[in-house]
């Protein structure tokens, strides 16, 4: 496993150079950009863990006889705020083999004169093997652990991999709701989703949450499997989804989790990408603290029938940073609707519940 260790120096404190080339619009990082580099990390991790630590280049895939892909992005949580701006290290490390899957675990740690500050950002890339020439599973490497702390790390990746599967089970495109949110969208249809006259909050309905950006895929940005590069597309996703938050918040938004990404097909290089948002869930009015989240799809459009195939589902939390509340609920008028609502309620918990844990591990 120790093998599989890589990490990536981002010298912004020290470096007004390479700052520059990162620097958003409020004198901080572009996260997206940093997405975009965790993804590129976990690529070449499983590569390394397929060829070997003393890879220095990957050569011709076909040459090699296999290709790594980006299966999901589990999860990325930040911990810790990217304010103030420090030199920054991203290091990742391959915790679980399957037969042709590997469950690469990221960090995104601050840096300052004595060493480690922060540990800013956690998460987990799902990777797949696949044969050059069949395109079918190819099984990869089996891991050697070498110590305790390896045999714990590939129980917490096993974990991972279990967890994704139950949820699969329970993914609302397959079982109906429990009884439990069953009644809660009842709840929420009783109190938000008829005409009261309350003037307390303002109901906006999910369909007009909308936005979208359309673009031309060049090649610029292709991967060494001649597809547009996933990285690329995250950070994308992740732009377009903080400003359909901020419009939603009317307030500058801060980046809470990265709940989930899947990706179904790779997106071809010139191809017309049309990316859409909208806002899938929202903490009831007046709560704090106020949380958004915000589903972004990818789909390519064939131009020459205007059919759209959904290429990657992107799902992203942001909360105001002004630690006002957002007096906004979204409300859900379809049934489709209604799912995503729920799906988005889901993530929610989920994001509560591992930033409840990793409260709790100071004073344990």
């Amino acid at each position: 496993m120790h093998d599989t260790y890589t990490e990536i120096l981002l010298p912004f404190a020290s470096s007004p150079k390479l700052f520059e080339q990162y620097t958003n619009a409020w004198g901080g990082l572009r996260t997206g950009m940093l997405m975009e580099h965790l993804d590129s990390l976990a690529g070449s991790i499983s590569y390394k863990h397929m060829l070997g630590p003393g890879v220095e280049t990957l050569g011709r895939i076909h040459e090699r006889g296999f290709y790594i892909v980006t299966a999901s992005v589990d999860r990325l949580d930040v911990l810790a705020p990217l304010l103030p701006v420090r030199d920054i290290r991203l290091s990742g490390i391959v915790v679980y083999t399957g037969t042709s899957s590997m469950e690469v675990a990221v960090k995104m740690e601050a840096l300052g004169a004595s060493g480690v500050e922060d540990t800013l950002l956690l998460g987990r890339f799902s990777m797949v093997c696949r044969d050059a020439r069949t395109h079918k599973a190819r099984p990869v490497n089996p891991l050697i652990l070498g110590s305790r702390e390896e045999t714990a790390l590939y129980s917490m990746g096993e974990n991972a991999k279990k967890r994704r599967q139950s949820l699969a089970l329970r993914s609302l495109s397959k079982v109906p709701p429990s009884s439990t949110e069953a009644e809660e969208l009842h709840s929420m249809y009783l109190q938000y989703g008829q005409d009261k006259g309350l003037s307390n909050y303002e109901r906006v309905w999910m369909g007009e949450t909308h936005l979208e950006k359309t673009m031309l895929m060049f090649p610029q940005e292709r991967n060494v499997h001649q597809k547009v590069f996933g990285g690329y597309l995250m950070r994308l996703a992740y732009e377009l989804g903080f400003a359909n938050a901020s419009l939603f918040t009317r307030s500058h938004v801060t980046f809470m989790s990265l709940d989930s990404i899947s990706f179904a097909k790779p997106v071809p290089i010139g191809s017309i990408l049309r990316l859409t948002s909208q806002i899938l869930h929202t903490t009831p009015p007046g709560e704090f603290p106020s949380v958004v989240h915000v589903g972004v799809q990818a789909n390519v459009v064939d131009v020459r029938t205007g059919h759209e195939q959904t290429t990657n589902d992107f799902r992203f939390t942001w909360c105001p940073d002004d630690d006002a509340a957002v007096l906004r609920q979204v409300v859900p008028k379809t049934y489709q609707e209604v799912m995503l609502w729920l799906e988005g309620k889901r993530a929610l918990e989920m994001g509560d519940q591992i930033r409840g844990e990793r409260n709790k591990k100071p004073s344990a």
